[in-house]
């Protein structure tokens, strides 16, 4: 499957990106919108995953603190490297931007797919918008 990965902004692709997320986190696993709509889009760098026809299939953000956040990709692109592409755009970008660290709040199924990433989990379960997450880190140096 051909994927490409685009860096973006949120004011250059806030329509895009605001779908992607709407299917994903709010219609599919029920986040508030209050919750996902978190005001920290216009400073973040985002990455946007598009298949062969140039549709958004994924998407995630990094923000300024150095956590990376809001990866999802549609259901019918899961299993075939898109998150993994959208991870390593976000990484490579906050090593050029010269953070030492990133770090991620990853719901609790998907801890195994973070660490294969080489993310270590830090600290016990907590609850985000209903859904259970943990902490997880990566050094960059």
């Amino acid at each position: 499957m051909a994927i490409s990965i685009i860096e973006t902004r949120w004011d250059e692709s806030e329509t895009a990106l605001r779908n992607l997320r709407q299917q994903v986190f709010i219609d599919e696993q029920h986040v508030p919108e209050e919750l996902e709509w978190d005001g920290e889009d216009d400073q973040a760098v985002h990455f946007m995953a598009l298949d062969a026809n140039q549709q958004p299939v994924g998407c995630i953000r990094l923000l300024p603190t150095g956590q990376i956040s809001r990866l999802c990709v549609l259901s019918e692109q899961r299993n075939n490297g898109v998150g993994s592409s959208l991870l390593v755009a976000a990484e490579d970008a906050a090593r050029g931007l010269g953070m030492e660290e990133i770090f991620l709040h990853a719901q609790t199924h998907a801890t195994s797919f973070y660490e294969a990433a080489g993310f270590s989990v830090s600290g016990g379960i907590f609850m985000d918008a209903n859904i259970p997450h943990r902490q997880m880190f990566k050094p960059l140096v």
